[in-house]
């Protein structure tokens, strides 16, 4: 603890959990829940990267579980996430109320890399809950928006109810610093003209006139998605080390010891969870 500053500096000891308090919590959908959480001994002032995550723990014998980082550094003070209900833990952390406290260690994780990715055109694509790995990405963009080209985001989910931070994204579709399509499987009832009909994939006839060198993509979402959006992306001819895949579903214990995010040779809460598809295509089963 920094005390002239009443800045809490990161926890040099990555095993050892600092005590947050909860002072922010919203519905996101039926089962995704916003929490905002800071120090109890001051502000938050971590040096993470968009895309990396953290572990959270509870004091009553819950467990312990990593989470994407939905904030951003360009924000300081405080930490927020999006976390779907699933599990021991996450029922246990569904009951805890504003002023209530947990664990955290961290961060942990690669993140994106912003450094490679200012001056580049940016494309992100997240399919359902994949939005919560990527906003963080998505706010440092906005909040840094002279350091980036031409900004497109594209976001697909099964239906309206399963939309995460679906108002955020409606209020985007007005802002001048990016190009936002939203789409849902079907049923946009109430939502015509803003939010489209159909598979995530059909939006990339909005993506036109890029430069592939000059392009990064960053994607996420269910397993499924991978395979579909990467071929579009191909087929705009991106290279393959420019697009960048999260993963963070396969993470584990965050510092490559439990063994459970192996695969090959890759510990994918350590080396990852963002890969490019030149890693993901010379790595058996990394998706």
């Amino acid at each position: 603890m920094n005390y002239n500053t009443g800045i809490c500096k990161p926890n040099p000891d990555l095993y050892t959990p600092i005590m947050m308090k909860i002072v922010e919590i919203k519905d996101l959908t039926e089962d995704v829940r916003f929490f905002k959480v800071k120090s109890l001994e001051g502000d938050y002032d971590a040096p993470y990267q968009p895309g990396q995550f953290m572990m959270v723990s509870l004091n009553d014998g819950a467990g312990e579980a990593p989470f994407s980082i939905t904030s951003t550094p360009s924000r300081p003070g405080s930490i927020e996430f999006g976390i779907r209900k699933v599990g021991k833990l996450t029922e246990k952390l569904f009951t805890y109320k504003v002023g209530d406290s947990f664990g955290m260690r961290g961060p942990f994780g690669n993140g994106f890399p912003v450094e490679k990715m200012r001056g580049k055109d940016i494309l992100i694509v997240s399919g359902g809950l994949g939005s919560v790995p990527l906003r963080s990405l998505l706010l440092y963009i906005l909040d840094n928006r002279n350091d980036f080209g031409k900004f497109t985001y594209l976001y697909g989910a099964k239906g309206i109810g399963e939309m995460v931070y679906k108002e955020d994204f409606l209020e985007m579709l007005s802002s001048d610093k990016l190009k936002l399509h939203l789409t849902v499987d079907k049923d946009n009832s109430g939502y015509e003209g803003k939010i489209e009909e159909g598979l995530v994939t059909n939006l990339f006839r909005y993506v036109t006139d890029i430069n592939p060198e000059n392009t990064m993509a960053a994607v996420c979402g269910p397993p499924v998605m991978y395979k579909f959006v990467v071929k579009e992306l191909l087929k705009l001819n991106l290279p393959k080390s420019n697009i960048l895949l999260s993963l963070e579903r396969r993470m584990k214990c965050g510092v490559g010891k439990c063994g459970h995010c192996i695969i090959d040779y890759i510990y994918t809460c350590v080396n990852g969870p963002v890969f490019t598809y030149w890693d993901v295509i010379h790595t058996r089963e990394l998706i």
